[in-house]
């Protein structure tokens, strides 16, 4: 049996899966393409590839209609926007996703973030490699920070990642607050962080970081009027999605000073268009869209894919099925 892996993919668990099939290995990341429907019917027909593994090809509906030889879809993320799942289900093709893969990549980053503003390490380090630092203790004074140690962060998403940050922060004897509608108070307080509501969350934290993915519910979520409850001492990090927050209020606060200042990992726009007023900002921290680019999420993946795809090879259900509704 054959399977056509789209997605980055770690050596040693394709070495694990060439010893039952036989596999085909295009990293997209290496190709730098994205195969249109077209071409996943073409190949999926011609070159008999029943077992599908992708990371950010789009599967539309043409592909579970005109490729009947698919019965297996691997998506090496957790979002499933780009695939058609529903077309899938219709088809009998099971759909299976690695939710979480990258939770720690991304909590790490966002420590990261949280650090880089309370203690201007992004402005320490220009000032060192640029050659302006002449005075041997004036750094000191006026790059001043804060630390971590029982600040008050509020945690918007607790899901995987958010969960993940919380583990984290409680090694720095920080005071957490969580919103979920979706997370018990008792599972929240087992991390260590105590359930609010947003409102409340806004107006007590020093950090609002925000973990909750883009959903019709959530967009919007942060408006201008949940940012003028922050402190004007507070910090405000995104590491999950921008249309959360309401971008142009967020940049006003910013500008005027009414928070501190911002860390970002995603944006409207990727890369950011060079007139975006968030690149005019001196109080803010900027990462180009990496918050899950490590080698560990790949590995991390891959494992869980191959679990599934050797369950599915065994008659068994795979774990992380999305559309339970397929399998009989």
């Amino acid at each position: 049996m054959r399977v056509l892996v789209l997605a980055p993919f770690a050596q040693s668990v394709l070495d694990r899966l060439k010893q039952q099939l036989d596999v085909i290995h295009e990293n997209w990341m290496d190709t730098k393409r994205l195969l249109s429907s077209q071409e996943f019917v073409r190949r999926i027909q011609e070159q008999d590839i029943p077992i599908l593994v992708v990371e950010a090809d789009f599967v539309q509906r043409e592909v579970f209609e005109r490729a009947p030889k698919l019965r297996f879809l691997g998506v090496c993320r957790a979002d499933l926007v780009h695939v058609d799942v529903a077309a899938a289900t219709e088809h009998g093709v099971p759909v299976v996703n690695t939710p979480g893969r990258n939770a720690v990549a991304v909590a790490e980053l966002t420590l990261g973030l949280m650090l880089s503003l309370l203690r201007k390490i992004p402005a320490a380090h220009n000032m060192v490699s640029s050659g302006k630092w002449v005075d041997p203790t004036g750094a000191y004074f006026h790059m001043r920070g804060s630390e971590l140690w029982c600040k008050t962060v509020g945690i918007v998403g607790f899901g995987a990642v958010g969960q993940q940050v919380a583990k984290r922060l409680t090694a720095f004897e920080s005071n957490l607050l969580a919103y979920d509608p979706y997370v018990s108070a008792e599972n929240m307080k087992e991390l260590g962080s105590t359930k609010v509501d947003l409102d409340e969350l806004m107006k007590q934290s020093d950090i609002v970081t925000v973990h909750c993915t883009t959903t019709p519910e959530t967009v919007g979520l942060i408006s201008a009027q949940r940012l003028a409850l922050m402190k004007p001492t507070a910090y405000f990090v995104n590491a999950a999605s921008a249309y959360v927050v309401d971008e142009e209020a967020l940049v006003g606060v910013l500008r005027e000073r009414r928070v501190a200042g911002a860390a970002f990992d995603v944006y409207r726009t990727w890369p950011v268009k060079p007139d975006d007023p968030i690149l005019k900002l001196d109080n803010v921290v900027l990462t180009p869209h990496i918050g899950g680019a490590t080698d560990e999420s790949v590995l991390r993946h891959s494992r869980m894919m191959a679990d599934d795809i050797e369950r599915f090879l065994r008659g068994e259900r795979p774990k992380n099925l999305v559309n339970p509704q397929v399998w009989k």
